[in-house]
């Protein structure tokens, strides 16, 4: 038996536009945004998916994301799981700065440091490391048993939540999925064996 896991990074944020740091900050879905979001559920929808449960954070730029996945594809009755575990990187001291003022006030090397390595946090934030610590025992003991007993799972969340979750599934070291980008409003699409593990992952 085998189950099939979709993985959706939020469209664009008001954030991302703007070019801050934005972690646990709750900015919404930009016009761009909000049409990757559309045209993911249109792509999902061309392929006929359907989904038994579906999974988001705590924070309305994947919510949003979600909604508008499954209006497009004409989904009403589905179960929408909210749960902070699936949040993005907490940037700490860094959320609300733009990119730019904040390489002027700590340097470009420390900057990419906290943006780039795997488990040095920035001041009063998580690293990499830390969010995987949150995210996986969400992971295993909520999505990946239902998707193990064969059912079609769809989360909306955000890069570093979902990095956390590509690192496990393909088996990607730190190095690895570091350099993973995950772009925003494109569905990742694994089928998973019925012990949770990698069959394949498929191209829309």
């Amino acid at each position: 038996m085998t189950g099939t896991l979709i993985l959706v990074r939020h469209g664009e944020s008001e954030w991302n536009l703007k070019n801050l740091f934005t972690g646990w900050r709750n900015p919404d879905l930009t016009e761009k945004g909000i049409g990757e979001a559309r045209a993911a559920g249109q792509a999902l929808k061309a392929k006929g998916f359907s989904f038994d449960t579906t999974f988001t954070s705590a924070l309305k730029r994947a919510q949003h994301t979600l909604d508008l996945i499954l209006e497009e594809m004409g989904i009403e009755n589905v179960t929408i799981v909210r749960n902070q575990a699936l949040n993005e990187r907490d940037y700490g001291d860094l959320s609300g700065l733009n990119k730019d003022d904040a390489r002027k006030k700590w340097g470009e090397e420390q900057v990419l440091i906290w943006r780039r390595s795997y488990d040095v946090p920035p001041p009063g934030g998580e690293s990499l490391k830390d969010t995987a610590e949150r995210t996986l025992p969400y992971y295993k003991a909520q999505i990946e048993p239902r998707v193990a007993a064969g059912e079609t799972i769809l989360v909306a969340a955000h890069g570093n939540s979902l990095r956390a979750l590509v690192m496990a599934i393909e088996g990607l070291t730190p190095e690895e999925i570091l350099k993973r980008e995950i772009a925003t409003g494109e569905p990742t699409v694994y089928e998973l064996k019925s012990d949770g593990s990698l069959k394949e992952r498929i191209k829309l």
